[in-house]
């Protein structure tokens, strides 16, 4: 899946390598963003990614990994936890309406 509208955003996931650190950082601040949405927000490791995860959020390095164990979701790399344009794309797509468009290449 390389897109999907912001409504239809269900389930969104942070994964990094060991589902640990950096992606519970940034969930926990995806989840007081989204608070008022019905978006449920959850952070894996790589090789645990729910299989009905819509959106995944990786650092852009990871995305290669993320795309083959995740082919169902958007995958959406970010350079940086705090203030990256691609998750602040994706939380206004979901807050006002617009497309989630996954990234390509890692």
């Amino acid at each position: 899946m390389s897109s999907i509208d912001g409504g239809d955003i269900r389930k969104l996931v942070v994964a990094c390598d060991a589902g640990m650190g950096s992606s519970v950082m940034l969930a926990a601040q995806l989840r007081r963003e989204l608070r008022r949405t019905p978006v449920t927000i959850e952070h894996h490791a790589i090789a645990s990614i729910p299989a009905d995860a819509d959106v995944v959020l990786c650092q852009a390095g990871l995305a290669d990994r993320v795309r083959a164990g995740a082919p169902g979701s958007v995958v959406v790399g970010f350079r940086m936890f705090l203030g990256d344009p691609a998750v602040a794309r994706v939380v206004t797509a979901v807050k006002q309406g617009g497309v989630v468009v996954g990234t390509t290449g890692g």
